[in-house]
């Protein structure tokens, strides 16, 4: 059985709502239940939801879904911290486990789909998923070294103008074998701008250890759509439209 982390604590300030992010409405659903549908579709058998603002409300409004359990984040640590609040779950585990966010209701069963079966039982440690887009602009590119491997992500703030020219994108989609996962968040630190543990510091940490870590462009360029403001709510709903004629 494949378990899937979606991460779910934010408050969503930009917008403009009182509601927690995940919860802000696409198309009169909350944005959260798209994620959550194309996890059940794709074979998942535990749903981890890592809550923190409004958290009641997230509960109640979940509530109606088999297969869930929740964790809670109360303090905003960032995504690494966000998975590590779901050991006592995680620890059960000994599978694979996707970890995605839950304000990118494009998300695809397909990916996943392809994502899960890539993983062989704990030969490979980590797998990213990833995506070609012809503008890229904000996304973090995947480096690759001289043998096609990946290398690493680099945040656009951070890369070269070489770096800025790569089209392969991370596209916060990760299929990790948990007791790798569990282990890597270990050494996880916060020495960067915000004080936070980001999940996208654990592939490296786990290649430093000699484990198996690929990135496989499979997504879709539209999974890269998330949701930040009301603006981008709109396009989302475009797309969810037009995806479901």
């Amino acid at each position: 059985m494949n378990y899937a982390v979606v991460m779910a604590a934010g408050k969503g300030t930009r917008m403009k709502s009182d509601l927690p992010k995940v919860l802000y409405p696409v198309l009169e659903r909350p944005m959260i239940e798209y994620v959550l549908d194309a996890l059940e579709e794709s074979g998942i058998g535990k749903i981890i939801v890592v809550v923190g603002y409004r958290s009641d409300l997230v509960r109640e409004t979940l509530a109606h879904r088999k297969n869930l359990v929740f964790a809670e984040q109360t303090e905003q640590l960032g995504t690494g911290h966000a998975v590590m609040v779901c050991r006592s779950e995680l620890e059960k585990h000994s599978g694979a486990v996707l970890v995605v966010a839950g304000d990118c209701p494009m998300i695809q069963v397909d990916s996943v789909r392809k994502l899960l079966d890539a993983y062989k039982g704990g030969e490979t440690s980590c797998i990213l998923g990833t995506a070609h887009k012809e503008n890229p602009q904000g996304l973090g590119r995947i480096v690759r070294d001289a043998a096609g491997e990946f290398a690493g992500i680099v945040e656009e703030k951070d890369a070269t103008a070489e770096q800025k020219a790569i089209t392969e994108v991370n596209m916060s989609y990760y299929v990790f074998h948990t007791p790798d996962l569990l282990e890597a968040l270990t050494h996880l630190k916060t020495d960067n701008a915000q004080k936070e543990y980001y999940i996208t510091d654990t592939p490296l940490v786990l290649k430093s250890q000699g484990k198996k870590v690929f990135a496989l462009p499979v997504l879709k360029p539209i999974e890269s759509l998330g949701i930040n403001t009301v603006e981008e709510a709109k396009i989302v709903e475009e797309a969810l439209k037009n995806n479901n004629n």
